[in-house]
């Protein structure tokens, strides 16, 4: 089996401080692989780097049309977002169409993560809801499907509830992998989640990014997914996300999604490729700075953001340089960027 790899390192001085490990690999839709470091074959949980393809259903089922969902709302299916107003009011937004509200939301309740929203929040005397929850967009769609395929929506979140079991089965066929009780697990959101290799994670979104090897229904909701996604990054994370970040100056030719635990998922659909990354620590930073590797190298992107989240200087609270924080050399090659200044 193949030892994992360095992702990235941080400094400090003259020395490397800490060290994050993990594997990457890139897959196109047939599932040959590009470029793989690491294991990529052990089994992961995924997390929310699956959400583009958990929305499938909303539109081969036809909940989007029935109720006229925008290309914000397919965008916030996709998310995971900050809690910030406008993503609050999308996903109320979403459930009112079915007749429904916050109280129909099984996700649970969290403050905003973004600062700001949760500071305003809190200042204002109100408190968090569902709709501030991270996973509110996927969840609202959920309702979505369950109302207009003629089901009850209570207890959505279980894996034998037919909104789930659309779910379970659009994964395994699009992945190619079972999804069975004996790799799942429960999501933060309470939702099940299913222990997949890295390799046919990359190689699910090189065909959401192709529409190869799927059906015609969801080769055409994957084409409007990444259409309202490339329209609305910011609804698929928010300020200063990484994804949004990205996706504002690269889309459509890239997409990017963030998960729990240092997963990431990146789909470059003008080259066919699927990209995904598993930092074994579960370090963010360290799947971010992958991530922006990848796309550059295989995307043959060379973009100041990239360039950003694949080296930074790093200050202390004075402002003084102490070190930087860098991808390995290993997964950028010769898109490796200079030193900050």
């Amino acid at each position: 089996m193949p030892h994992d790899v360095l992702l990235a390192e941080a400094t400090r001085g003259n020395r490397v401080e800490s060290r994050h490990y993990g594997a990457a690999v890139v897959v196109d839709a047939t599932g040959k692989t590009v470029f793989a470091a690491g294991d990529v074959e052990t089994p992961i949980y995924p997390r929310s780097t699956v959400k583009a393809l958990q929305a499938l259903p909303l539109l081969t089922e036809g909940a989007a049309d029935k109720y006229n969902l925008g290309q914000e709302a397919l965008a916030l299916a996709c998310a995971s977002h900050q809690g910030e107003p406008a993503h609050v009011a999308v996903a109320a937004d979403m459930l009112a169409r079915t007749g429904r509200d916050a109280t129909s939301l099984e996700c649970g309740t969290h403050w905003p993560l973004d600062a700001r929203a949760a500071r305003a929040l809190a200042t204002s005397g109100e408190q968090a809801s569902a709709l501030h929850n991270c996973c509110s967009g996927k969840h609202a769609g959920f309702v979505c499907l369950s109302c207009a395929t003629g089901h009850d929506p209570e207890h959505y979140t279980r894996p034998e509830h037919p909104v789930m079991q659309a779910v379970a089965r659009t994964l395994e066929e699009v992945t190619g992998i079972p999804h069975t009780d004996d790799n799942r697990g429960t999501d933060g959101c309470a939702i099940p989640t299913w222990a997949i290799p890295l390799h046919a994670l990359a190689k699910a979104y090189a065909r959401f990014a192709t529409g190869q090897s799927l059906t015609p229904e969801r080769a055409q909701a994957a084409t409007r997914l990444r259409s309202a996604i490339a329209a609305n990054p910011f609804m698929v994370a928010g300020t200063n996300q990484f994804d949004t970040r990205v996706m504002q100056v690269l889309a459509p030719r890239v997409f990017t999604k963030m998960g729990a635990e240092g997963v990431m998922i990146a789909m470059l659909p003008e080259k066919g490729l699927g990209i995904a990354i598993k930092c074994r620590d579960g370090g963010v930073r360290a799947a971010e700075a992958a991530a922006a590797a990848l796309i550059a190298r295989f995307g043959t992107e060379n973009n100041p953001e990239l360039a950003h989240f694949m080296r930074q200087n790093l200050k202390n609270w004075n402002g003084q340089s102490v070190g930087e924080f860098r991808v390995s050399a290993t997964l950028a090659e010769d898109h490796y960027p200079a030193a900050p200044s």
